[in-house]
């Protein structure tokens, strides 16, 4: 079969059924007779199904059957030049779009927020959960701004081990008792396997951080609970990478996953982190997750924070993550991201005005009964020494 060009290969082999993902195996220039079938004996003896080609002046197979070996396995058998894939480089059989609009992913007992499927959702909160009083207050303000879930980090990431680590399963259950207080579901941060089974107890949904992106076990940890897994990626990763990433909580046969964008390093020192708003379109067309954005991190400065979210939400992401607080100067970590409640509460009208732009609604909690209130602890959360040090938590229903 002669072909006259690469891309018209691609176009013709795309079109036509095939048992295996194809694959253009050409061959070097000075393949003559005798090495092409040399090939053709070594990729049979493979296992690998094999149609010969010409593309131009050159020779070459495309596979169409068979077994489905790395391009790179099949590059190092004699006279291959090179291998080319005629399909994405990895499979997303579970993240991929089946239907033309996303479905939406709901947090808590009673779906109090929803993100995708022409809802917005907006978390909000501390980076950390430390003091909790103020952690009240926090979470009263976000809501009555119309934030959808709030947030909290009690094991924190840190770069250095000398940084603030969070306070533990302490601070989970302050989380959870202000939760309930207020009536929002809320997120946070898990890093290790072991902390699964606990935090689950209590959250409402995990949030697998940029540096666990590919922390598998913990994926898949985090998949079986069957919580809503808010899934950031890494600031390195290409997309590949990030979806490849969800389809381990995917394959545990939980569909609740939400992916978060919180940007790439690159050279750039105006910002920490270069926001990749382009792609929220770009996976809203092919991907059936909801996409939202973390601009905290991405701009590590709380001045730029509303100008990258408005970004976030006319590119069409489905929700925003955000770290508030009323006094950034008393708190541990990230202050300089934190957004004061004013400038909280007039990113929550814009959001309201652009998602309604195309048709999309912020998606608020809706009224609760009052809940009797958990008397706050009279000091603020120690940390935690780690994940295993504290006394294990076993009921969602939270205390004293």
């Amino acid at each position: 079969m002669v072909w006259g060009s690469l891309e018209a290969a691609k176009g013709l082999v795309s079109g036509r059924p095939r048992g295996a993902r194809a694959l253009i195996i050409l061959l070097s220039l000075d393949a003559g007779p005798a090495e092409r079938s040399a090939v053709a004996e070594a990729l049979a003896g493979l296992g690998v199904t094999v149609e010969e080609i010409r593309l131009g002046g050159r020779f070459g197979f495309v596979r169409t059957g068979g077994a489905e070996l790395p391009a790179e396995s099949l590059q190092r058998i004699a006279h291959v030049e090179s291998v080319v894939p005629l399909a994405p480089r990895a499979p997303l059989a579970l993240a991929t779009r089946q239907h033309g609009v996303g479905k939406a992913v709901a947090v808590g007992e009673l779906g109090e927020a929803l993100f995708g499927g022409g809802h917005v959702g907006v978390i909000a909160g501390p980076c950390t959960v430390e003091e909790p009083a103020a952690l009240r207050d926090i979470a009263r303000t976000v809501r009555a701004a119309g934030a959808a879930a709030l947030r909290g980090g009690v094991f924190k990431v840190r770069t250095s081990p000398h940084a603030y680590q969070g306070g533990g399963l302490p601070a989970l259950r302050e989380l959870a008792a202000a939760s309930r207080e207020v009536g929002l579901p809320f997120f946070t941060e898990i890093s290790d396997p072991r902390q699964v089974p606990e935090v689950a107890e209590f959250a409402d949904a995990l949030q697998i951080g940029a540096r666990h992106m590919q922390n598998f076990p913990l994926l898949t940890e985090a998949g079986q609970t069957g919580k809503p897994v808010l899934l950031k990626r890494h600031m390195a990763a290409d997309v590949d990478e990030w979806l490849l990433a969800a389809e381990y909580v995917l394959k545990t046969g939980n569909e609740r996953v939400i992916l978060c964008e919180r940007g790439l390093k690159s050279s750039e020192r105006h910002v920490r982190y270069l926001l990749d708003v382009g792609v929220v379109p770009w996976l809203k067309q092919r991907v059936g997750l909801p996409v939202i954005v973390d601009p905290s991190h991405s701009a590590g400065d709380w001045r730029l924070v509303p100008a990258l979210a408005r970004a976030a939400i006319a590119a069409g992401a489905d929700g925003l993550i955000v770290e508030v607080h009323p006094r950034p100067e008393t708190t541990r970590c990230d202050a300089a991201q934190a957004l004061p409640p004013a400038d909280f509460e007039q990113l929550m009208d814009d959001v309201r005005t652009l998602a309604a732009l195309d048709g999309r609604r912020l998606h608020a909690p809706p009224p609760v009964a009052p809940v009797a209130p958990v008397a706050p602890s009279l000091s603020p959360v120690a940390p935690a020494a780690s994940a295993t040090t504290a006394a294990p938590v076993r009921s969602r229903k939270v205390g004293t």
